[in-house]
């Protein structure tokens, strides 16, 4: 009886101890890379360990910057305004292995722009 025990203590270990559980700190750091579409520029950004996102992106078009700031989910999910002085979103995906990509807009200033973005944890 003690070894069928043992035996399924030792299996309940390893099936919860799965190192595939994503956990906030797979993306705190710095992660930066590069936007186009109706505009295009560069963007930066810091995850903190409570999933806090601030950053910056430029425009290389107008030679603004705007501010980034949201949240991550423990799986990746971003979900960010861009601020000042426009107002949009930078939304998309961060992954485990070090690789970002998603969508952004901006409603000002008028007309909207839009595009795509992409980059890597530094």
């Amino acid at each position: 009886m003690k070894k069928l025990f043992l035996l399924l203590l030792t299996a309940f270990l390893f099936i919860g101890c799965s190192s595939d559980d994503d956990t906030i700190y797979d993306y705190v750091g710095t992660w930066s890379g590069s936007y186009e579409g109706s505009d295009k520029g560069v963007w930066n950004f810091v995850v903190d360990e409570s999933g806090k996102v601030v950053g910056t992106m430029h425009s290389d078009v107008n030679n603004e910057n705007y501010s980034i700031t949201g949240n991550l989910s423990e799986t990746g999910d971003l979900n960010a305004r861009v601020g000042l002085p426009s107002q949009g979103d930078f939304k998309g995906t961060l992954t485990t292995e070090k690789k970002g990509n998603g969508n952004w807009s901006n409603s000002l200033p008028t007309p909207a722009i839009s595009g795509s973005w992409k980059g890597e944890k530094k």
